[in-house]
Formats: structure tokens, C-alpha cells, sequence
């Protein structure tokens, strides 16, 4: 096979592309290399392939082709189960009550996540028992009966059967992408990283002092290991804020505000760079977080600063 000259038009575009490597017994060997194709220099080419960079030397190229992009790869269910649990672990219920492989929360009914059972693994008994227990808690304090959900997972499939249905009532948003990113960022001088909320945080956060439950949730006396990062503003308000909470070797983050009167002067974009940088620091290397899908100036955001969707939940309800 003779060399083939790469088109200037195939570079930043997803190729197959195969090269020589060697010769072994008189006959020449050749491998391939799927990915984006980028310039590497005078007389080479680089192929970002899903196993890591690969560098190819132009003249051993042989056959080279554009491909369309790879499908998005599913995580696992053990790694969805992992995520959902630290997930949960940093945002702390008021209760928390096992139930098998379930957690039964609740939280005065601020938020669906912490008034919601998480189905995720085997609850011990027949699913349609362990929604009766959902039932019997939720009637216990005072909440809407609710299961949280991975979209298309075992238990979303054994809940659904049971005629649970979506809870379009959720005025936050019944559908929730939960993404993931690498810790990348660098401390901004504008934010500062408390570990207690301030009052100003508070009031941009929430509108006003925090409830018991509300507390109790976002601050739940230092476990896990939280900060509550803050841009503040002359006047003694904050004009910024996030929550960024390292359970194991993930940073939870959420509550991601910024005043009307501050927006587009990049706070949200420092905020989330601040707190990247305060997670490695304490021991995490990944960022996740959890977005309504119906949010999309969020997600946007989200999409720019490098996070990628990990998998969906629900939250679903017993048909009316």
C-alpha cells in the first residue's frame, strides 16, 4: 500500500486511519487509528483516540477516511449507583432511612432530592412492598410520595410497572442530568471560600434565613466537608455563590447564583473555577452536579466550562 497525502480538510474532523508500523518476516504490518485528527507538526498528525493521543508519521499513512462521530458511551450501573450515593451523601436528608439497597428521605419537603426514595439497587423486599413503604414514609412526614430514578435503568423499569408515572407536578424540574467534570481551575481573587455560610449568602442563596431543613441540608455542621464560596460586593451583599461539598473522591456542587445586577462579568465561570481548585485540594478529582434539562442557560454554561452529561434521573409519583 503507498502513502496517501492528508487533506487539510480532514483535520479537526473524526478519521479512520491506518499507517504503517513495521515489517515482520518480509511482509509490512499496519494498524488503525480512530479519532480527531490534528496537526502534530511539519511531518506528523495526531489522532485522539478514546485509549489516549496517538502520533502518526505522515508518510506511513496508508488509507486515511472520515468516520461519524462515536456514539456516546453509558455508564455502568455500578458507576451510576456509586455517583448517586455520593450525590446523596452530600446533599443530607433529614432523614435518611435505609430500606435494602433504598434510601428513604425526607427534609420538610424542600427539594426533591432529599424528599425523594432513591431506588438504586435491591430494596430487600418485592418492588411493589418497597413502594409501599415509600408511601407509608411519606405519609409519616408529611411529603409526596416519590421515587428518584436513573432514566432507563432496572429500577426505573420496576418502578414504571408499577404504574408510577412522571412527577410533572415538580416545579423544579422532573428530569435532572447529573454531569461530570475533571477538577480544572485556578482560584479567582474575587471569591472567597468560608466554610460556613455568611448571612449575605443566605439571602442571595435563598431569599432569606435558611428553615431547619434548609440548614440542615446545605449545612450540615461540617460532614461532609463544605464551602460556601461568595463574591462579595461593597455594600456587605454578595453578588455570587456556590456550594461545593468533597465527599469521597468527588466535589458536589450546587446552589450556583448570581445576582441580576452582576451577571455576565464571568462570576459564575470564577465561583466554579474557585471552588475546582478548593476540591483538589482537599482530595477530589471529579465535579458533579445535578441540572434540570428544561434549565438550559445552566446546562449551556456547564457545556463551556468542560462538564459532560454522566446520566439522567427522574422523580416518579403514583398515578393520580
Amino acid at each position: 500500500m503507498e502513502q496517501v497525502e492528508i487533506s487539510d480538510e480532514l483535520i479537526g474532523q473524526r478519521v479512520a486511519l491506518r499507517y504503517r508500523i513495521g515489517h515482520r518476516d518480509g511482509r509490512l504490518l499496519y494498524t488503525d487509528a480512530v479519532g480527531e485528527l490534528s496537526a502534530s507538526g511539519p511531518g506528523t498528525v495526531l489522532v485522539q483516540t478514546r485509549r489516549g493521543p496517538v502520533h502518526v508519521d505522515r508518510a506511513a499513512v496508508v488509507a486515511v477516511r472520515s468516520v461519524p462521530p462515536a456514539p456516546p458511551r453509558r455508564a455502568s450501573l455500578t458507576a451510576i449507583a456509586r455517583l448517586e450515593g455520593l450525590c446523596a451523601d452530600a446533599w443530607p436528608a433529614v432523614v435518611d432511612r435505609p430500606l435494602g439497597a433504598w434510601r428513604l428521605r425526607a427534609a420538610a419537603g424542600w427539594t426533591g432530592r432529599a424528599n425523594a426514595g432513591l431506588a438504586i439497587g435491591d430494596p430487600g423486599m418485592p418492588v411493589p412492598a418497597a413502594l409501599e413503604a415509600v408511601r407509608s414514609f411519606a405519609g409519616e412526614h408529611a411529603i409526596r410520595p416519590r421515587v428518584h430514578v436513573p432514566v432507563g435503568s432496572p429500577w426505573d423499569r420496576a418502578v414504571t410497572a408499577q404504574g408510577w408515572v412522571l412527577d410533572v407536578a415538580h416545579q423544579r424540574g422532573a428530569e435532572v442530568a447529573v454531569l461530570v467534570a475533571p477538577l480544572d481551575g485556578t482560584r479567582d481573587p474575587r471569591v472567597e471560600l468560608p466554610e460556613r455560610p455568611s448571612d449575605a449568602w443566605w439571602e442571595l442563596g435563598l431569599g432569606g434565613p435558611p428553615t431547619a431543613a434548609q440548614r440542615h441540608v446545605l449545612d450540615p455542621g461540617g460532614r461532609p466537608r463544605t464551602v460556601f464560596a461568595q463574591v462579595p460586593a461593597p455594600d456587605g451583599t454578595v453578588t455570587g455563590t456556590v456550594r461545593a461539598t468533597v465527599v469521597e473522591d468527588h466535589l458536589h456542587v450546587s446552589m450556583l447564583e448570581v445576582a441580576p445586577t452582576a451577571r455576565r462579568q464571568g462570576l459564575a465561570t470564577a465561583l466554579l473555577a474557585s471552588v475546582a481548585a478548593w476540591g483538589r485540594e482537599h482530595g477530589a478529582r471529579w465535579a458533579v452536579l445535578q441540572v434540570a434539562l428544561h434549565n438550559t442557560g445552566a446546562r449551556a454554561l456547564y457545556d463551556r466550562v468542560g462538564y459532560v452529561e454522566h446520566h439522567q434521573y427522574r422523580y416518579l409519583v403514583p398515578p393520580a
